[in-house]
């Protein structure tokens, strides 16, 4: 079917409100938004979980539900109003003109049927193209979004692909029948740092090629000023801001967006010196909003009896008409006045080594023929020859891919596992071949996890005051129920929960103040190690702030040693002391943060940092993506773990990389596990630089 051209915006919303309704009340989702997209314009959307994004999108879509509904306001898709069209019209538009690509890939792929089928489909309903047409295209797209083999994967299930396998299946569904408007939503979210720049790539690339105009959702700023023209920033169902990347991100006007990019760790932030500054209070539940501007209460710059008079309409700012703001007081406010600086705060000495892990190694057994169909075992190296000291009140960084052994060297120090040779040392004590069960009531207290999401850790049955004082009791805290109910409020004090909380339900609880409550029962036990595996993944970005400073706070307090698991590594880079890099079960580099952050580099190490999205327009990256996919455990290449992705390599004499596995150099204390020479390491070049201003 030719595409009609369009002369005018492709997407055009206007005044939209959404609402939702439930037996006792109208729950307004979005209010009086307006965006246009125009023909070949990627156009992001951001703000936290609950703003309305989402809600936006299915609103183009036309796909509410049952109990969601437009209440005002219009969205015109080619200059036609998607209200007026017909379900058989909205078919024709959905899938084939417009296309959307969720979070979770699995969603959008039926599990029992092969790839190459559910792609062929698309293009045969919609535009009633013979299958062996539908083929040959689809064999086009897979290629297109650089799938390894693709008549393999049209041939294959979607459990038989990786994360980021299955999401280039998924936008290469979308994109079968070339449709004019793709909307993604939080595309990346489950995926690595690394899959997700070469995602992002992918869709900037495909974008350009097919001449589609996106709208991006997402909460990750970083991503969007690598991917959009413009932005539209949304606070509580409303857009508050509005106009380019450059205006949004160098010329701020509205206090919500301002407040956003301080809780960020953006380069120059610091733990010590420049913390950063958490947003005060808590997101409005869409019945309870306060008159006025919804940012109101959480504002710095609110004016009583002024910003809460009246409904505050979205205004252009003087001198520049595309660029939007939804505040009373843009003329007042200083924009550029320096930020308050918050207490800078003494950097923690670290102190003795708490925990030694020499040569630690953990392998599985699998039955091959699960995976062949063959007899036998095969041996996943999960961790190989782990060696690293930690020190009291030191923050650990590990980081690494998916898969690279990190959450297993956490289950195996947890005791949830048992090592399968090397040693783990706590506090002179041996404890890698202690299983969980037998290990006495301290060893549990001293070595306490905090886990990625606060949904998942928390008994729904239970209120919190009840779960806290249950983890008192199995470290034998208190002599009475009276002296460990004293401890438990103690501990909702320690983690800024006020004391109330203690009666309450987790469902009543946000995500932000769950994970709080998580964190309380780590530390119920004075634990020594808490291990904190992707603790802040799961929130907000201004929950991500308030909880890693937190965290900090109790460390300095508690003299607790943080092994912090993660893969976020703007995160790594504002809160850890010194950072572990891992892949495929192998340490391939460890130093101070600003060792590693520094070259030389691993190659891999160098690739990671490269792939960080950094919301700070000075910044200038070197661009590497990483080709292929993690190698499987069970199947390691031969030599070193990284050579089937290294662009350096080359510069390796012979095939030494595909034979011996590297050995350790050291630069003083930091030590890369390479083949390459002093002489090329030497040659490396900073991946991350930031503008003099």
């Amino acid at each position: 079917m030719d595409e009609q051209p369009c002369d005018g915006p492709i997407l055009e919303i206007d005044n939209l409100s959404i609402s939702f309704f439930t037996r006792l009340r109208e729950i307004p989702a979005v209010m009086d938004f307006s965006c246009v997209v125009h023909p070949g314009e990627a156009v992001g959307l951001v703000g936290e979980s609950g703003c309305g994004k989402s809600t936006v999108a299915l609103g183009v879509m036309q796909d509410l539900g049952r109990n969601g509904r437009i209440t005002g306001g219009t969205i015109r898709f080619k200059g036609r109003d998607l209200s007026t069209l017909s379900q058989a019209e909205l078919r024709q538009i959905r899938g084939n003109e417009i296309a959307m690509i969720y979070q979770e890939p699995m969603a959008s792929l039926n599990p029992a049927m092969k790839i190459g089928r559910q792609l062929v489909e698309v293009p045969m309903i919609h535009e009633g193209i013979s299958q062996k047409e539908a083929r040959a295209r689809a064999l086009q797209v897979v290629t297109d979004v650089k799938l390894p083999d693709p008549k393999r994967i049209l041939d294959a299930y979607p459990h038989q692909l990786s994360g980021g396998q299955q999401q280039r299946i998924v936008i290469a569904m979308a994109l079968m029948s070339k449709p004019a408007l793709l909307i993604l939503d939080e595309p990346t979210t489950a995926l690595d740092v690394t899959v997700e720049a070469a995602i992002v790539d992918l869709v900037k690339e495909l974008g350009a090629k097919y001449g589609t105009s996106m709208l991006f959702i997402s909460h990750n700023l970083g991503l969007v000023l690598e991917t959009c023209n413009s932005l539209c920033v949304m606070y509580s169902g409303e857009a508050v801001e509005r106009g380019s990347i450059e205006d949004v991100f160098d010329r701020m006007r509205h206090p919500y967006t301002q407040a956003l990019f301080r809780s960020i760790p953006l380069p120059g932030a610091d733990k010590t010196v420049r913390p950063l500054k958490a947003i005060p209070g808590n997101f409005p539940l869409p019945h309870e909003r306060p008159p006025g501007c919804n940012f109101g209460p959480r504002c710095e710059h609110f004016q009583a009896g002024r910003c809460d008079a009246q409904a505050i309409p979205m205004v252009p700012i003087a001198g520049d008409e595309a660029h939007t703001t939804r505040c009373l007081r843009v003329e007042e406010i200083d924009w550029d006045a320096p930020l308050v600086a918050t207490d800078a705060r003494e950097r923690a000495q670290s102190g003795d080594v708490v925990l030694r892990i020499d040569d630690l190694r953990k392998y599985y057994e699998v039955a091959a023929g699960a995976f062949s169909g063959s007899g036998g075992t095969k041996v996943v190296k999960a961790n190989e020859t782990l060696s690293f000291e930690a020190h009291e009140s030191e923050t650990l960084a590990i980081v690494g891919e998916s898969g690279c052994g990190k959450s297993t060297f956490a289950k195996v120090l947890m005791g949830l596992e048992t090592a399968t040779a090397g040693r783990i040392i706590l506090d002179n004590r041996e404890i890698q071949d202690i299983p969980i069960e037998r290990r006495d009531t301290k060893t549990v207290a001293d070595v306490q996890m905090v886990f990625q999401n606060p949904f998942d850790t928390l008994n729904p049955s239970m209120t919190v005051g009840r779960q806290i004082i249950r983890a008192l009791e199995i470290f034998r805290i208190g002599r009475s129920d009276a002296e460990r109910r004293d401890r438990m409020l103690t501990l909702l004090d320690l983690v800024k929960l006020p004391r109330a909380f203690a009666d309450r339900m987790p469902r009543q609880l946000s995500g932000g103040q769950k994970q709080r409550v998580g964190i309380a029962r780590a530390f119920a036990g004075g634990a020594r190690i808490v291990v904190a595996d992707e603790p802040v993944s799961a929130l907000d970005v201004s929950v991500q702030a308030a909880v890693t400073d937190l965290l900090m706070d109790i460390q300095r307090e508690e003299k607790t040693t943080l092994l912090f698991i993660s893969h976020d590594l703007s995160i790594v880079r504002y809160l850890s002391d010194r950072v572990m890099v891992m892949y495929l079960g192998h340490v391939v580099e460890l130093g101070t943060t600003d060792e590693v952050f520094a070259p030389p580099y691993h190659p891999y190490t160098e690739a990671l940092l490269s792939a960080v999205p950094i919301a700070d327009t000075s910044v200038q990256k070197r661009h590497i993506v990483l080709e292929g996919d993690i190698p499987s455990a069970m199947n390691p290449p031969p030599g070193c773990p990284f050579q089937t992705r290294c662009r350096w390599k080359g510069q390796v004499p012979g095939n030494l990389c595909e034979i011996e596995v590297p050995p350790i150099q050291r630069f003083g204390d930091h030590q890369i596990k390479c083949h390459l020479s002093d002489v090329k390491f030497a040659e490396m070049e900073p991946v991350i630089k930031v503008a003099a201003e």
